[in-house]
C-alpha cells in the first residue's frame, strides 16, 4: 500500500520535505513512498488553470498511472486539505488519511499565529511585499526564508533546515491562484462523513496552523486519532523524527 505525500503551500515544491529523507527511506523498506510535485511547482508545468480541481485531478491521474487502486494520504500543511478534499471525492481510492499540520477543512478559518509571535520577522515581510506582488525573485526567495524561519520549535533545527533545503522553489502564482480558488470550498460537511482510518498529528508550537485546527479537525471525523508533538512547530517530521516514524508506522499497521 503507497504512502502519496502530498507537500504544503499553496505555491512549495517537495524538496522542502527533502532534509528529512531518512524517515521516508524507513517508511519506504516497508511500502513505496512518493513524492511527487504539485501543478506549477518545482519540476511540475501548469498546462491552464491551477484550482483545487486540477490538483485532485493530477493526484487522480498520477495514482492511476502508477496502477495502485488503493493509496494512504499524508498530506502536509495545505497538502492535508488537498488530502481531504480528495478523499471526500474519491473515497473508495484512499485506504488511510494522515493529516500533518493540516490547513483547516474551510481554509479561510485556518488560524496563524505568526503576526502575533514574531512580530518583527512579520514587518520584514511587509517590507518585501510589493516586490514579492510584482514577481521580484530575490524578494520571493528573502520572504520564503523569512517564512521558514517562524516555522520551527528548535532554533538548531530551524537552522539545521534552512541549511540543507536550499532553493525552495516557490511558485507565488500558484500560490495565489489557489488561495482565491479555495474561498469556494468549506469541506467541514464532508469531513463528517468520513469512514476511513484517520491520524491528526500536529506540533505544540506549530505558529503557522495553530494545533486548535487539528483538534478541531479531530473532532469533526469519527474516530480518528490525534497526537500531538510536544516540541516541534510546523514540521515535526523535522524536528522530532523518531518519534514521527514511530507514530505513522503505528497508525498504518492498525
Amino acid at each position: 500500500m503507497p504512502i502519496f505525500i502530498l507537500h504544503g503551500g499553496p505555491g512549495f515544491a517537495h524538496t522542502y520535505l527533502m532534509p528529512s529523507t531518512p524517515i521516508w527511506k524507513k517508511l519506504s523498506k516497508e511500502q513505496p513512498v512518493i513524492f511527487y510535485d504539485q501543478r506549477g511547482t518545482g519540476q511540475s508545468t501548469i498546462k491552464g488553470t491551477c484550482t483545487l480541481e486540477d490538483q485532485m485531478n493530477d493526484l487522480d491521474a498520477l495514482r492511476n498511472h502508477l496502477g495502485y487502486e488503493q493509496i494512504i494520504l499524508l498530506g502536509h500543511s495545505w497538502g492535508g486539505f488537498l488530502g481531504m478534499a480528495y478523499t471526500a471525492r474519491y473515497p473508495a481510492h484512499v485506504k488511510q488519511l494522515i493529516l500533518v499540520d493540516s490547513a483547516a477543512p474551510c481554509f479561510r478559518e485556518t488560524i496563524f499565529l505568526q503576526k502575533y509571535v514574531f512580530p518583527e520577522i512579520q514587518e520584514r515581510r511587509q517590507n518585501l511585499a510589493f516586490a514579492v506582488e510584482l514577481g521580484d525573485k530575490e524578494a520571493i526567495k528573502s520572504d520564503t526564508v523569512e517564512k521558514f524561519s517562524m516555522l520551527f520549535y528548535s532554533p538548531e533545527k530551524k537552522d539545521d533546515l534552512i541549511s540543507k533545503a536550499g532553493d525552495t522553489a516557490y511558485n507565488y502564482d500558484v500560490n495565489k491562484a489557489l488561495w482565491d480558488d479555495l474561498e469556494k470550498f468549506d469541506l467541514t460537511p464532508e469531513i463528517k462523513k468520513f469512514t476511513l482510518p484517520t491520524l491528526v498529528v500536529t506540533g505544540r508550537f506549530d505558529m503557522n496552523v495553530a494545533p486548535l485546527v487539528a483538534y478541531r479537525i479531530h473532532k469533526l471525523i469519527p474516530e480518528s486519532k490525534y497526537e500531538v508533538f510536544e516540541y516541534s512547530g510546523h514540521l515535526p517530521f523535522f524536528e522530532e523524527p523518531e518519534r514521527f516514524i514511530q507514530v505513522i508506522r503505528e497508525f498504518i499497521k492498525e
